[in-house]
């Protein structure tokens, strides 16, 4: 589904990714992993066209994308969940979906804004209410349902759990473990560890802008030496 070769991406002149070589398969869950400051949400944000690429390809579908911008990636089949969730707190609920649809027919995205809804109820009995009202769980749930509405191919969710009760975490992975079982591919970043290596399918960990490691999620649970990549 996603092909990263080379990457190097950063802000300003200051480059935080050096060379990132990763495949994000077709149909799974990839979840990045890694330390404060290893440059995860920057590579996140790079492949949505966020922050700036000094080097390397982006291949999405057999596609450069590259040079392409953010709106073009997001008509392409790329939306992101970004870190610390970014909802419009004036608007509703619905009214957010309504922006997240902007792609879509109006009656493309009243059918995907049903489905958004069968995913987190939680959002259809506040689909009403003022976004910046809802508990962080909830947000986080209408954040992805935003990045829903414009039926991406690839989801990206930064950050999933951070600041979330262990019960709203557990609703938000078994939602995207229904995704994959309709065909979506997802990459996320995450720091409940244990929750990555029973869930995703594929683990990247990154330090120091540099992938460490690469491989099967259950293979990554055997790597006695994976604590001490993620604490570097």
């Amino acid at each position: 589904m996603l092909e990263l070769q080379g990457l190097r991406c950063g802000y300003g002149s200051i480059e935080a990714v050096h060379g990132l070589d990763m495949v994000v398969p077709q149909g799974q869950i990839t979840a990045i992993i890694g330390p404060n400051g290893a440059g995860k949400s920057s590579t996140m944000l790079a492949i949505v066209g966020h922050v700036r690429t000094f080097g390397g390809r982006l291949v999405f579908k057999g596609e450069d994308i590259t040079e392409l911008s953010p709106a073009e990636r997001t008509r392409r089949g790329l939306a992101i969940a970004p870190e610390g969730r970014r909802i419009f707190q004036d608007l509703t609920v619905r009214e957010n979906l309504v922006v997240g649809g902007y792609l879509l027919t109006p009656g493309e995205a009243a059918a995907r804004e049903e489905e958004v809804l069968q995913l987190f109820p939680r959002l259809r009995e506040r689909a009403l209410q003022r976004a910046g009202s809802l508990s962080g769980g909830e947000q986080q749930m209408l954040a992805i349902g935003r990045a829903l509405m414009a039926r991406p191919s690839l989801l990206l969710v930064d950050e999933l759990s951070l600041g979330l009760m262990p019960k709203v975490v557990d609703d938000i992975f078994a939602a995207l473990l229904q995704l994959k079982r309709n065909g979506l591919t997802v990459l996320l970043v995450e720091q409940n560890i244990q929750r990555v290596l029973s869930d995703a399918d594929q683990v990247a960990v990154l330090t120091a802008g540099r992938l460490a490691y690469w491989g099967p999620a259950d293979q990554a649970a055997t790597q006695t030496d994976l604590a001490k990549l993620l604490l570097s």
